[in-house]
């Protein structure tokens, strides 16, 4: 990813954010880590970005979501973004403790990148999010594009 990167996190738990946020400043370059505390205001700060003609700088974003969060779910959040000609392309990792099929299945059906099941002990927890800023710091991990479908850039 790129080195301005930024990585916004909509999650609940002020416990698993400051876990995430220690773990992906250990493991990678990126810095700029912001904390939603609600789907509401994650798409309250995406809506302001685009109606500030600042439509470029969402190429630059990265979103963590838990899906249960107060007021909209990750899951509607998710496809609100989606669903938005501007926001489609922010890629979006689902990181919750719902390891349910249907939530999984309708994140992919939206368009999630992944779907991580935080684990219940906080070892794994950490190793998981340890390995997320991991694949995240490499310049390998790359993404179309902005305004451009993968289909677009295969073959």
């Amino acid at each position: 990813m790129s080195r301005d990167a930024a990585i916004l996190i909509a999650e609940d738990d002020a416990g698993h954010f400051a876990l995430v946020r220690k773990n992906l400043w250990r493991t990678c370059f990126l810095r700029n880590i912001t904390h939603f505390h609600s789907g509401e205001d994650l798409l309250r700060f995406l809506f302001q970005e685009v109606c500030s003609n600042q439509k470029d700088i969402v190429r630059n974003y990265l979103i963590l979501m838990d899906i249960r969060l107060p007021g909209k779910s990750g899951i509607d959040v998710l496809q609100i973004i989606k669903e938005d000609p501007h926001l489609r392309m922010i890629p979006v990792f689902m990181l919750t403790t719902s390891c349910d099929a249907s939530d999984i299945q309708r994140s992919y059906e939206l368009g999630c990148c992944a779907y991580i099941c935080k684990p219940r002990e906080y070892k794994n927890f950490m190793e998981t999010v340890e390995f997320l800023g991991q694949i995240l710091s490499m310049p390998e991990c790359l993404r179309p594009p902005f305004g451009r479908p993968l289909s677009a850039q295969v073959g």
